[in-house]
Protein backbone atom coordinates (compact mmCIF):
# COMPACT_ATOMS: atom_id res chain seq x y z
CA UNK A 1 0.00 0.00 0.00
CA UNK A 2 1.47 2.88 -1.03
CA UNK A 3 1.43 6.10 0.86
CA UNK A 4 0.08 9.04 -0.73
CA UNK A 5 -0.29 11.81 1.73
CA UNK A 6 0.54 11.63 5.61
CA UNK A 7 -1.30 14.39 7.67
CA UNK A 8 1.67 15.08 10.17
CA UNK A 9 0.36 17.85 11.79
CA UNK A 10 -2.59 15.71 13.18
CA UNK A 11 0.55 13.27 14.01
CA UNK A 12 2.04 15.92 15.72
CA UNK A 13 -0.29 17.40 17.55
CA UNK A 14 -2.50 14.24 19.14
CA UNK A 15 -1.89 11.07 20.36
CA UNK A 16 -3.61 8.23 17.44
CA UNK A 17 -5.43 5.91 20.03
CA UNK A 18 -7.49 3.58 17.09
CA UNK A 19 -7.15 3.59 13.22
CA UNK A 20 -10.00 2.71 10.97
CA UNK A 21 -9.97 2.14 7.02
CA UNK A 22 -12.63 4.08 4.37
CA UNK A 23 -13.36 4.57 1.44
CA UNK A 24 -13.42 7.69 -0.06
CA UNK A 25 -15.97 8.49 -2.91
CA UNK A 26 -14.49 10.66 -5.58
CA UNK A 27 -15.10 11.71 -8.96
CA UNK A 28 -13.04 10.55 -12.01
CA UNK A 29 -10.68 13.33 -12.40
CA UNK A 30 -10.40 13.03 -8.46
CA UNK A 31 -8.94 9.99 -8.71
CA UNK A 32 -6.62 10.40 -10.95
CA UNK A 33 -5.13 13.79 -8.78
CA UNK A 34 -5.10 11.93 -5.84
CA UNK A 35 -2.82 9.33 -7.53
CA UNK A 36 -1.04 12.07 -8.75
CA UNK A 37 -0.40 13.47 -4.93
CA UNK A 38 -2.02 15.94 -5.34
CA UNK A 39 -4.41 15.88 -2.06
CA UNK A 40 -3.33 17.51 1.40
CA UNK A 41 -4.85 16.53 4.62
CA UNK A 42 -3.74 19.64 6.53
CA UNK A 43 -6.55 21.16 8.84
CA UNK A 44 -8.93 18.28 7.32
CA UNK A 45 -10.94 16.54 9.87
CA UNK A 46 -14.41 13.55 9.61
CA UNK A 47 -17.87 14.47 10.86
CA UNK A 48 -20.79 12.15 11.22
CA UNK A 49 -23.75 13.87 10.45
CA UNK A 50 -27.83 13.08 11.26
CA UNK A 51 -28.31 9.89 8.43
CA UNK A 52 -25.50 7.89 9.68
CA UNK A 53 -22.93 9.33 7.15
CA UNK A 54 -19.51 9.91 7.61
CA UNK A 55 -18.04 13.00 5.54
CA UNK A 56 -14.37 14.03 4.98
CA UNK A 57 -14.06 17.82 5.36
CA UNK A 58 -11.94 20.39 4.47
CA UNK A 59 -9.49 18.06 2.77
CA UNK A 60 -7.71 19.61 -0.51
CA UNK A 61 -7.72 17.73 -3.51
CA UNK A 62 -6.47 20.03 -6.78
CA UNK A 63 -8.42 20.13 -10.30
CA UNK A 64 -6.89 17.70 -12.46
CA UNK A 65 -5.09 19.45 -15.84
CA UNK A 66 -6.49 17.72 -18.51
CA UNK A 67 -9.57 17.52 -17.46
CA UNK A 68 -10.61 21.33 -16.99
CA UNK A 69 -13.30 21.00 -19.82
CA UNK A 70 -14.95 18.63 -17.50
CA UNK A 71 -14.29 20.11 -14.18
CA UNK A 72 -16.33 23.51 -14.27
CA UNK A 73 -17.01 25.24 -10.93
CA UNK A 74 -14.50 22.66 -9.21
CA UNK A 75 -14.25 23.23 -5.46
CA UNK A 76 -11.56 21.33 -4.44
CA UNK A 77 -12.65 21.36 -0.33
CA UNK A 78 -15.66 20.10 -1.07
CA UNK A 79 -17.08 17.90 1.53
CA UNK A 80 -16.54 13.99 0.27
CA UNK A 81 -17.99 10.57 1.57
CA UNK A 82 -16.47 8.45 3.40
CA UNK A 83 -17.48 4.42 3.07
CA UNK A 84 -17.43 2.79 6.33
CA UNK A 85 -19.70 -0.26 7.65
CA UNK A 86 -22.49 0.73 9.80
CA UNK A 87 -21.11 -0.69 12.80
CA UNK A 88 -18.34 1.32 12.11
CA UNK A 89 -20.24 4.30 12.03
CA UNK A 90 -22.19 3.53 15.11
CA UNK A 91 -18.92 3.07 17.09
CA UNK A 92 -17.02 6.56 15.67
CA UNK A 93 -20.24 8.16 16.74
CA UNK A 94 -20.26 6.93 20.57
CA UNK A 95 -16.63 7.78 20.68
CA UNK A 96 -16.88 11.04 19.47
CA UNK A 97 -18.97 12.02 22.01
CA UNK A 98 -16.27 11.01 24.80
CA UNK A 99 -14.52 14.24 26.24
CA UNK A 100 -11.39 14.84 24.15
CA UNK A 101 -12.11 12.75 21.05
CA UNK A 102 -12.19 13.29 17.36
CA UNK A 103 -12.06 12.10 14.41
CA UNK A 104 -8.96 12.91 11.70
CA UNK A 105 -7.47 11.42 8.59
CA UNK A 106 -4.12 10.03 8.79
CA UNK A 107 -2.93 9.27 5.95
CA UNK A 108 -4.75 8.62 2.36
CA UNK A 109 -2.79 5.50 0.05
CA UNK A 110 -3.84 2.94 -2.45
CA UNK A 111 -4.88 -0.86 -2.35
CA UNK A 112 -5.07 -2.09 -5.67
CA UNK A 113 -6.75 0.60 -7.55
CA UNK A 114 -8.96 1.94 -4.78
CA UNK A 115 -8.48 4.69 -2.65
CA UNK A 116 -8.76 4.28 0.79
CA UNK A 117 -8.19 6.77 3.98
CA UNK A 118 -6.74 6.41 7.60
CA UNK A 119 -9.04 7.47 9.93
CA UNK A 120 -7.83 8.09 13.98
CA UNK A 121 -9.76 8.28 16.46
CA UNK A 122 -7.40 11.09 18.32
CA UNK A 123 -7.07 12.56 21.44
CA UNK A 124 -4.95 16.54 21.81
CA UNK A 125 -1.34 16.38 23.31
CA UNK A 126 -0.27 19.00 25.64
CA UNK A 127 2.08 21.16 25.10
CA UNK A 128 4.64 19.15 26.99
CA UNK A 129 4.07 15.71 25.82
CA UNK A 130 5.33 17.54 22.35
CA UNK A 131 8.02 19.05 24.01
CA UNK A 132 9.07 15.67 25.25
CA UNK A 133 8.73 14.07 21.89
CA UNK A 134 11.30 16.41 20.32
CA UNK A 135 13.27 15.80 22.94
CA UNK A 136 13.71 12.24 22.34
CA UNK A 137 13.84 12.36 18.62
CA UNK A 138 17.03 14.94 19.10
CA UNK A 139 18.70 12.35 22.01
CA UNK A 140 18.20 9.53 19.38
CA UNK A 141 19.54 11.21 16.45
CA UNK A 142 22.57 12.28 17.96
CA UNK A 143 22.89 8.44 19.54
CA UNK A 144 22.95 7.64 15.57
CA UNK A 145 25.54 10.48 14.50
CA UNK A 146 27.84 9.34 17.27
CA UNK A 147 27.10 6.23 16.56
CA UNK A 148 28.16 6.42 12.32
CA UNK A 149 31.11 8.48 13.81
CA UNK A 150 33.04 5.53 15.55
Amino acid sequence: MPSIAINKIALHGHTVIEEIEAGVVLSGPEVKSVKAGRINLKGSYITIDGNSETWLMNAHISAYKPAAAIQTNYDPTRRRKLILHKKEIDYLRGKEKEKGLTMLPISVYTRGSLIKLKLGLVKGKSQKDKREVIRRRDTDRELRRRLRQK
